[in-house]
């Protein structure tokens, strides 16, 4: 089970918590993983997919770092929940390193996705 807390900003798994991006409109809930092959710049050719419709895809993927004025990946190492939290539009940003972890272990495994410090 990967475990993400919104108010803490941070992902769980395997025993681990890392520090990641949220946004705002990050929806809550329980998910099904399922990677995907993606060709956009910025995603490192793949994401893992927890939520979609007709508009929008939410997922897990590396950092995305194509605005270098959101400072991201700074954001994404700071020590405050509060830097790490209200950056993205929804999906979750993780560092590369444990974006391979995560998909070494987890890329079909069920997401939870809570308001609550972990």
């Amino acid at each position: 089970m990967v475990i993400v807390d919104l108010l803490a900003a941070t992902i769980c798994f395997a025993g681990a918590c890392h520090p990641a991006l949220v946004g705002q409109d990050t929806p809550t809930g329980t998910y099904s993983l399922s990677p995907r092959r993606i060709e956009d710049a910025g995603y490192d050719g793949s994401v893992l997919v927890y939520r979609e419709n007709e508009k929008y895809l939410w997922a897990i993927h590396r950092v995305y770092t194509l605005n270098p004025a959101e400072r991201r990946m700074e954001r994404l190492q700071s020590g405050r929940a509060d830097d790490r939290r209200n950056i993205t539009k929804g999906c979750i940003n993780v560092a590369p390193e444990v974006y391979q972890q995560l998909m070494a272990c987890c890329a079909r495994d069920i997401l939870v996705i809570n308001k609550h410090r972990s």
